[in-house]
């Protein structure tokens, strides 16, 4: 966890203030600028040679529930680094039209926003947030984590305890209002962030006596976050629950009996807390869950495809709850990972294929959103399922096979996109993914071997875990 400290002077508050407010101008000025052209569309071609079509992304999403499919900085990411890398990565998300960046306020790559109660450090979080904008993203906020003296911990200018433990650990509910109005004065700092997410995975809210999540206490805090953001704005959107929708072998004892299938079965304990936060929240503008294709043992049930219509299914039920709300994945993993938290034990292009089929089944069960995790890394070329490579020295920055899948794939399926059936032979072909629209089809290759199948009329020979893209 970086650790940027604090500087007590007064100076840094106010040359920080006047960056924060001169980039928030900077992008009220080109927001004015684009309303007074008539949000004129733009069309291009990306590196892979895509198309690309309609108005910035950020203009395109400012205003709608849906952002469609990007991704969350971590730790390490291009907003630091070497100035041509970092320059590097800006024009190829711009390129890509305004991917959604989402960023917590507290860790993975943003410190202590308030150490001291009252006594504000934004320094790192500005500097992700001018990256955003300047990269053309629609930005979206996290709010987690909370500060040391919100959740029983020493409070203090360098004081912050950045053990996982301790960053996991949730405000206590006597500090609940601070945390809403913490979230508050975020909003207000940056009043081009227009999507806003409360918490992340539960931190800190299980309850070890029942054994069961504290959905009692994520709900009360949600509830205060939530009337928080709309009394600085009622046009701020804003989502939870960011449940982790983890599944189990459907012999455990916590196996759901409604919501199960090849895949395992839900956790039936992460049903009851998703149900209560739907019931009792005081308002949602989009609905925010998270997971894994993977059961919570890390066992792919069948195989690491079949185990993706996990997505599909949870999508499903959780839309149907909600009404129709817009469904967002905050995080989503196919490749389960080794002690330390790696996930290296596949192939680039077997990673590719699998992820593929895992936006594909998040987009076939309603899912209109979705944020890919780990853009990069600190250092060193080889950097499994990252987007660019690391921006620390002058070469890096350049963009990996995931981030033309994941930047295609925004492109090609926004939100409000209408899918298609298309023809595939033979009918049962269990060897192929595919999605569509009138204009895009995205085949993958389930096999490690080449295969040949006709799709939408046409002859395909694919290679071992191929990725195609088709202009219908």
């Amino acid at each position: 966890m970086a650790r940027h400290g604090w500087d007590p002077g007064a100076g840094r508050w106010r040359l920080a203030a006047l960056l924060g407010v001169a980039a928030v101008a900077l992008a009220l000025v080109a927001a004015l600028l684009n309303a007074l052209s008539g949000g004129a569309s733009t069309e291009g071609t990306t590196d892979d040679g895509a198309r690309v079509h309609g108005s910035p992304g950020a203009a395109r999403h400012a205003d709608d529930p849906s952002v469609g499919w990007g991704f969350t900085h971590t730790q390490f990411s291009a907003d630091q680094g070497s100035p041509a890398a970092v320059r590097r990565v800006g024009g190829l998300l711009r390129a890509d039209g305004g991917l959604p960046q989402n960023q917590a306020i507290m860790g993975w790559g943003a410190d202590n926003p308030e150490p001291v109660e009252g006594r504000y450090d934004f320094a790192a979080l500005d500097r992700r947030i001018d990256f955003m904008r300047s990269s053309g993203a629609t930005p979206v906020i996290t709010l987690c984590c909370a500060p040391d003296w919100m959740k029983g911990g020493r409070a203090g200018v360098g004081a912050t305890d950045w053990s996982r433990s301790a960053l996991e650990t949730a405000p206590t509910p006597g500090h609940y209002a601070d945390y809403a109005a913490l979230a508050a004065t975020v909003a207000r700092r940056y009043p081009d962030v227009r999507h806003f997410i409360v918490w992340n995975e539960f931190k800190g809210f299980w309850n070890d006596d029942a054994a069961r999540w504290d959905y009692e206490g994520y709900t009360k805090l949600y509830n205060l976050v939530y009337r928080a953001l709309k009394k600085v704005d009622p046009k701020i959107m804003v989502g939870g629950p960011y449940l982790v929708m983890d599944s189990v072998d459907p012999r455990q004892q916590d196996a759901s009996t409604a919501l199960r299938g090849g895949w395992g079965a839900m956790d039936q304990r992460v049903l009851d807390a998703f149900a209560y936060w739907n019931a009792h929240k005081a308002g949602a503008d989009f609905v925010v869950v998270d997971g894994s294709s993977y059961t919570k043992d890390d066992e792919l049930l069948p195989d690491e495809f079949a185990a993706t219509d996990k997505f599909t299914a949870v999508g499903r039920w959780v839309r149907q709850r909600t009404h129709g709300l817009p469904l967002w994945w905050a995080e989503y993993y196919v490749e389960p990972a080794d002690g330390d938290d790696d996930r290296s034990g596949w192939t680039e292009q077997r990673r590719l294929a699998v992820q593929a089929a895992g936006m594909i089944a998040m987009a076939r069960g309603g899912a209109s959103s979705g944020f890919y995790w780990n853009p990069e890394e600190e250092k060193g070329a080889a950097c499994p399922g990252c987007l660019w490579t690391p921006t620390e020295s002058a070469s890096g920055g350049r963009a990996l096979p995931m981030h033309g899948l994941v930047s295609r794939f925004g492109r090609a399926f926004p939100p409000g996109t209408r899918y298609e059936t298309v023809a595939v032979a033979p009918d049962d072909a269990p060897d192929v993914r595919v999605l569509a629209d009138a204009r895009t089809a995205l085949v993958v290759n389930t096999r490690g071997r080449a295969i040949s199948v006709q799709v939408d009329g046409r002859r395909l020979d694919l290679k071992a875990y191929e990725v195609k893209w088709l202009e219908r």
